[in-house]
């Protein structure tokens, strides 16, 4: 089934191609669809306008993830934020020296990153899939590996595969499937097709 995917991320369409290899993925960019403001003050009400959008704009259906790292100790920023934490058009460089800058004094470094997964099958559709997954695991002092994207330099994974501490950028992509929230989430959002199939 090709599905558009509500994102101009050409990570987040590679990873998620992976993760649902039962879907044919295609970025929203890929039919000229613009990206809609996320308006909503909630992971998953950003996920739903998303997918809305991409459905209505492609006639296809749509599947959006709205996803962020939250930080306990600032107050659960960057949150839904986390891709402009650092401002509107910021470099994964920028929001990750934003984000060590804002805990430099700060001893408590535990952090969480989440993930919604909405799949709706046209743009009004009442009943919308929906998926969640959660990832625990601590910010580093300074940024590690060169995998991944966003946040995975500082975010220090709980419980790897080596029995050693390293960042989500550290990870192999089917190692980081195995265990981030989106991975998690995806499992979820497959499972959930199965049983409606």
């Amino acid at each position: 089934m090709q599905v558009v995917l509500a994102s101009g991320n050409t990570h987040k369409v590679s990873e998620l191609q992976a993760l649902l290899p039962s879907l044919s993925l295609v970025g929203q960019d890929e039919f000229g669809i613009e990206p809609v403001p996320e308006t909503g003050t909630t992971f998953i009400e950003n996920a739903l306008i998303k997918a809305r959008h991409a459905a209505l704009q492609s006639g296809l259906p749509a599947l959006a993830d709205d996803s962020g790292l939250v930080v306990p100790a600032l107050g659960g920023a960057p949150g839904i934020y986390s891709a402009r934490y650092a401002g509107v058009g910021a470099s994964d460089s920028d929001n990750n020296r934003k984000l060590l800058a804002a805990l430099a004094d700060s001893t408590r470094r535990d952090a969480f990153f989440y993930c919604y997964l909405v799949l709706l099958n046209h743009a009004d559709d009442p009943t919308p899939v929906i998926a969640t997954g959660c990832w625990h695991g601590e910010i580093a002092h300074t940024p590690s590996g060169n995998q991944g994207f966003g946040y995975d330099p500082l975010f220090i994974v709980r419980g790897t595969v080596s029995g050693h501490p390293s960042t989500a950028a550290q990870l192999s992509q089917d190692e980081k499937g195995m265990q981030s929230h989106r991975g998690l989430a995806a499992r979820q959002l497959h499972d959930l097709l199965s049983t409606d199939a």
